[in-house]
Formats: C-alpha cells, structure tokens, sequence
C-alpha cells in the first residue's frame, strides 16, 4: 500500500490541510466556481497538487477533499458515526426527503432495516426473468441502421424495469414523463453553486422549475401508493413490504415516508444502472477486441437464447468489463460527508462542521492502484487484482453501513440487459458527437450517445 502523503498528526495539531485557497488566497467564487464548472477536474487537480488531504474553503465553511484508501475508510467505516451526510444532498431533500439517501441516525437506520429484506439474493433472483423481458420488449422497437441515443434508451428500459420489479407497477405511460423530469433535475442538480447558495424555497426559475418537476415525479409516485392501498393486495414487491411493515410501537409509514423512499429507490434504481449501462456501451463501441470477447462468451454460454439468472455467475468476462467500466466511469462519481464533532483525519484536526469530500473518479484513475489508469482494460482485474487492492481503492458503491442497497440487483440488471443486447445489437458511434462527462447527483453523458444500430 502507498503511504499518506499527509503530515503527521504531531506537526499538523491545530493547523489546516494545504490547498488552493493557503497557496495563492483564491476567493470565494474562484473555487467554487472552479469545482461547479469541472469537478472532475478539479479534484483530479487538488489531488494531484496537493497530495492524499487537500483543504479547501468556501465563504466560512471548510472542506477537506481525501485521496487515499485509508482516509476514506476513516470516514466510511471507522468513523462513520461521526459524519453526515453533505449540505448538497441536505439541500436535495425537495426531491429525496428523508429517504435512504438523505436521512440520518435512527430514522436512517429503521428505514433500512425495513428496505432490506426487498434485496435479498433469492428476491433478487426472482427479478432477473422480468429484467430479460422488458429489454427484448424494448428491443422490439429496434431496427438495424437506425440511429438511436444509447443514454435514453438504457434510461427507458431501466425505468421500465426498476418500476416493475420494486413496486410491480408497469409505468410505460409514465416513462415519457418520468425521464424528462429527471433529465431537468439532475441537470440542473449539476450547478452546485446554486444548490448550495440559493435555497430551495426562493422562488428563482431554476427552483420553480425543480419544484414543477418534483410534483410530476410526486404525481406517479402518490399515486402507485394509492392505487396499492386501495388494491390490498401483496405484490411481493419492495412497496408491498413497506406497506405492510410495523414498527416496535405498531405504527405503519405515512404516504409521505412511502413517497420519500420510493422516489429514492425509483430514481436511484434505474439512474445509475441506465450511466453504467451507457458508459459500457460507449467503451465497448471504442475497443472491438473486448467487444469481441464479450461476443465469443456470450455465444458459448447463453447461445442466442435469452440470458437466465443461471448465467450471470458464468458470464466471466462480461463481469470483467463491467467491472472495468465502473472504474473509468462510477455512475456515483463523488462523495461527501459532514463532522459531526472535533475528530482527527490523516494528521490534521478536523473541527464539527467541517466537510470532508472523496471521488471515485479520482481515486479509481490513481496510478498508485491501477496500471495505465486511463485505459480501459478489462483483463486487468482477471488475476485477482480486487482481492489485492487496498479495501477503498475502488468502491463504485460506496462502502460502510450505508453502502449503497441495490449493488447487487443493479450489477444483476446490468449484466442481463447486456447480455440480452449484445447478442442482437453493436453500437456504431455517430462521428464528431461529443460525449462529455456530467457530474451531477450521478454521472451521465452531458449531450447523450448518439449510435448505429448494426444487427448481428
């Protein structure tokens, strides 16, 4: 393992990480503009500046950004009792309210222990036949030589998907609806200096607009609620058991918790799969020879046939390239947490409400871990490489108690809709597209993948 970069705690005791701001007093704006402009390159730079602990601060409020293993387990792990969550998710509660995402302590706690039992492997496993169907469904509308924008279709299918399998609604008439106003709420969710700044109840038109398609969202949300309640009925879905649950005094979740976890679950479910999707498909239209590998395997195990649950676990290769894929592209792109009291990290003191930053992107790109980081090989991780790398070297789901809940039906979903696809379809790029990275609550292509169908 590569050592700290950072001082040691006896030389550092009351004194602040260095960072752009102690090297040259850069004001205000400049750094937050700079981060809200190019995150990724921002922290890529304060990273590679300034070493593992990077100090930065915005008006009276500071934030040190972490680029070591080590660190981030410190907060993930070892100290996770003494971090919240950001004051840019505490600033998305219009949209998630006190969800999973969101919410802290007990409540945090309580309604995980509720979520869990809908992702239990063997429930899990009875979605894998519905994920198989909604994609050649959606394939059905597919020619060869037609030209179709990767991102929205992967967006479409998955919110096809996850509307089924966790709240058995089939939300096709939705779909529409549903992706434009997330397509509006995640762009706009790109512009931290207004998310962090400008409080969501002052009526600007960007927050006007957030509200508007918040209330599109909360429409279909409420009313798949409604329409269960009023049914009675068991779906054996996630829903179902929210429902149905009790907690220790027998009191039942309102329609406003229903809605809070759902619209977590309903976003995040399909968002984050539909990117890794998409940046999957990107990779593989640049780089034929792994293209043709994933082909050569799909063709000896699954044959043409439709992809079963039984596959995934033999689909080496393909969990190769999705592994790899995850890397270069993590749909959670960053995180950050809050001090919620005095606590020591990587040598410096660290006052209560002091915020404490960490990218995937960054770390999973450090030549420190990974050999010719900006490449896309997926045989690098085929010896063994995940066993070998130090715990918080790459970790696309988060890590700690609050890992994210879904990793495993996600990787699920987006070995089968690959698995589905590519025996049917490759993907041609469109010439001189720019796919550019967006950095908002996930990481998704900024103008879409536009590319050529070319049937097998």
């Amino acid at each position: 393992m590569s050592a700290l970069t950072s001082p040691t705690a006896a030389a550092t005791r009351g004194k602040y990480p260095p960072g752009p701001d102690s090297a040259r007093r850069v004001k205000f704006a400049g750094q937050l503009g700079s981060m809200s402009r190019d995150p990724l390159g921002f922290f890529t730079h304060c990273a590679r500046t300034y070493g593992d602990i990077t100090g930065l601060r915005y008006l009276n409020f500071r934030v040190c950004f972490i680029n070591h293993p080590e660190l981030i387990e410190d907060v993930l792990v070892n100290h996770a009792r003494k971090f919240h969550k950001s004051r840019i998710l505490r600033a998305s509660k219009f949209l998630f309210g006190e969800g999973l995402l969101t919410s802290e302590d007990s409540f945090w706690l309580r309604q995980r222990r509720l979520a869990q039992p809908a992702f239990h492997r063997a429930r899990i496993a009875a979605y894998a036949e519905t994920m198989v169907a909604f994609t050649e469904r959606a394939l059905e509308g597919w020619h060869g030589g037609e030209t179709r924008d990767i991102h929205a279709e992967m967006m479409r299918i998955t919110l096809q998907i996850v509307g089924k399998t966790l709240f058995d609604a089939d939300v096709t008439r939705d779909a529409k609806e549903v992706g434009e106003s997330l397509e509006l709420l995640l762009e706009l969710a790109a512009d931290f200096r207004a998310t962090l700044l400008i409080p969501i109840w002052v009526p600007t038109p960007t927050n006007i607009r957030k509200a508007r398609a918040v209330k599109k969202l909360e429409a279909i949300i409420y009313r798949v609620i409604a329409e269960r309640r009023k049914s009675g009925r068991d779906a054996g879905d996630l829903l179902s058991m929210l429902l149905a649950v009790q907690d220790e005094d027998g009191s039942r979740m309102t329609d406003k918790q229903l809605r809070d976890e759902s619209i977590t679950l309903f976003l995040a479910g399909h968002e984050t799969t539909a990117n890794a999707l998409s940046w999957t498909w990107w990779l593989l239209a640049q780089h034929p020879e792994v293209e043709q590998k994933l082909h050569a395997e799909l063709a000896a195990v699954v044959g043409g046939r439709a992809p079963t649950l039984d596959d995934v676990g033999k689909l080496k290769y393909t969990e190769l390239v999705l592994t790899e894929s995850l890397r270069l592209y993590p749909p959670a792109w960053g995180m950050a947490r809050i001090t919620t009291e005095e606590l020591e990290l990587g040598g410096y003191r660290l006052a209560k409400g002091t915020g404490v930053s960490f990218s995937q992107w960054v770390m999973h790109r450090d030549a420190r871990w990974f050999d010719r980081p900006e490449e896309f090989v997926p045989e690098r991780w085929a010896d063994g490489l995940a066993r070998r790398l130090p715990r918080f070297a790459y970790f696309p789901f988060g890590g700690g108690p609050r890992q994210c809940i879904g990793n495993a039906f996600a990787l699920m979903e987006a070995t089968l809709v690959l698995a589905t696809i590519a025996q049917r379809y490759r993907f041609r790029l469109v010439e001189g597209h720019p796919v550019v990275p967006l950095p908002s609550i996930t990481l998704r292509p900024r103008h879409g993948i536009p590319a050529v169908l070319e049937a097998r």
